[in-house]
């Protein structure tokens, strides 16, 4: 399973197995023993170097469970594409918090539900 997730992963990024055992500066032989299951049981030093460049967690590589899957849909294209994550990180860096966000969501939320009742007038 944990090479099943990283191959699916490594795939998603568009990573060839030679660029992801140079990213994480791991053996490629070894990964590739990883993918195909025939080494069932890495190190946690090796997840924690593969969990890097796919942006995981090890706990995602260990269990399957965790955000990465909130930032894929099904068909496995990225919910927050390289131009949200920029938008997001720039209102980080000018103060903006999690409150702050939520604040907002909410303000969107009613502007469109005062839209609609409009409309219905």
């Amino acid at each position: 399973m944990i090479g099943q997730r990283i191959k699916k992963l490594r795939q998603q990024k568009g990573y060839t197995l030679t660029e992801l055992a140079e990213l994480a500066n791991v053996s490629k032989s070894y990964l590739s023993n990883i993918e195909r299951s025939l080494n069932k049981n890495p190190s946690i030093h090796f997840l924690m170097k593969t969990a890097k460049p796919l942006d995981v967690s090890i706990e995602y590589l260990l269990t399957g469970i965790d955000q990465v899957e909130n930032q894929f849909n099904n068909n496995g294209k990225e919910l927050l594409d390289k131009e949200w994550k920029l938008i997001i990180e720039k209102a980080i860096k000018e103060g903006m918090n999690k409150e702050d966000f939520r604040e907002y969501i909410n303000f969107i939320k009613f502007k469109n539900w005062e839209k609609k009742i409009r409309r219905n007038i």
